[in-house]
């Protein structure tokens, strides 16, 4: 059997502290890629304005900066030089994002090739060829992020398609001093359906909020404010990593409320694939409060690593909030146990070992050990 010789990460946009998608999908595809590079040689190739090739650590990061968007769609990029993955023997493919037209056309050369090429999604997507026709089949195989996520696709019955999760890294999302502050705190896009105006709505007299985040609907942005009005709410806007993990340890209690119905009457079937924030704030031994929806009860183990409440329910949200701010000593309870459940499940280094066995399975070439 031939030997892995290199993998390939493919994804729309490459993130940046400070300036990228906080908790989202291209946090996840550059930090997989990032530890897979301590397994195998492995490239991130991405997208942007300008060209770049760069190195962070043992991973490659290639930019091609003369990419098309789709409709003018900027998370649907294309690009001549992104099929220069394909080279090569030994090398498997693995896209972030399936309903994105740069994920079908790689499916299809890796096809025609014989280049295994996998595939993640992460939410999302743009005007693509599997709006007319279903693009699973052109895949070796499906890794999921979630079982939410397997179930969401149709895929449970499918033979190729596995659960692979998301991780941390447990030595950058370590806890801090045992004194933390009384301030609550918010990680993610400023987005309707993740719920931030039912957590304000619910917010304890005297309690302290922190949201960080990009401003990715400012219609929405200028309700929170007006929302937060006379309560002690704090907007930080995105920060960089150093600043995002001293937040984590400080806070009494990260909060993810998350709604399938946002305060507009939208709806939406996918508000969250993982739940990546509040694996980083478990890692940091800090006590959560989720949602009952998509696949936040995946992560939180309710009354264990944290709470888990009804959306759209600020009533039982102000419950738990002070449920868990009430008692120094429960708090501090469920916020080592979440740690003990992040590095026992959800660690980088348990997603490449998955990622590596099933690129071995479905293309033949033998993994690192």
């Amino acid at each position: 059997m031939r030997s892995l010789q290199r993998v390939t990460h493919i994804v729309p946009a490459l993130f940046k502290a400070g300036t990228g998608v906080v908790g989202g999908a291209e946090r996840y595809v550059l930090e997989l890629a990032r530890h897979m590079a301590e397994r195998v040689p492995t490239t991130l190739m991405t997208f942007g304005d300008q060209s770049l090739r760069e190195r962070q650590g043992n991973l490659k990061i290639v930019v091609l900066g003369d990419a098309y968007y789709v409709r003018g769609q900027r998370f649907n990029p294309v690009a001549l030089k992104m099929f220069g993955a394909l080279k090569g023997t030994g090398s498997v493919v693995h896209c972030h994002q399936q309903h994105v037209l740069a994920s079908t056309l790689m499916a299809i050369q890796g096809r025609l090739r014989g280049v295994p090429v996998f595939v993640t999604d992460l939410g999302g997507g743009g005007w693509d060829l599997s709006a007319w026709f279903s693009t699973d089949s052109l895949y070796r195989a499906h890794l999921h992020i979630s079982e939410y996520s397997l179930h969401q696709h149709g895929h449970e019955t499918r033979a190729n398609a596995h659960v692979i999760h998301g991780g941390v890294d447990l030595a950058r999302f370590s806890p801090g001093a045992p004194k933390r502050s009384d301030s609550l705190l918010f990680v993610g896009r400023l987005l309707p359906h993740k719920g931030i105006d039912v957590l304000i709505e619910a917010l304890p007299e005297r309690a302290k909020l922190k949201i960080i985040g990009g401003e990715a609907d400012p219609a929405y942005h200028v309700r929170l404010r007006e929302l937060a009005a006379g309560k002690e709410v704090e907007f930080l806007g995105v920060v960089e990593d150093a600043q995002l993990v001293e937040e984590y340890r400080a806070a009494s209690c990260v909060v993810l409320p998350s709604v399938y119905r946002d305060m507009y009457g939208n709806t939406t079937d996918v508000p969250e694939l993982l739940g990546q924030t509040l694996l980083e704030a478990m890692a940091t031994a800090t006590p959560v409060i989720a949602t009952s929806v998509a696949s936040l009860p995946e992560i939180v183990v309710d009354g264990q690593t944290g709470l888990i409440v009804p959306p759209n329910d600020s009533y039982a949200l102000r419950t738990a909030i002070e449920r868990i701010c009430g008692s120094g000593e429960y708090a501090a309870a469920m916020g080592a146990r979440g740690r003990e459940r992040v590095a026992a499940n959800f660690t980088w280094d348990a997603v490449v070992r998955r990622c590596l066995e099933l690129y071995g399975r479905y293309s033949g070439f033998t993994t690192p050990e």
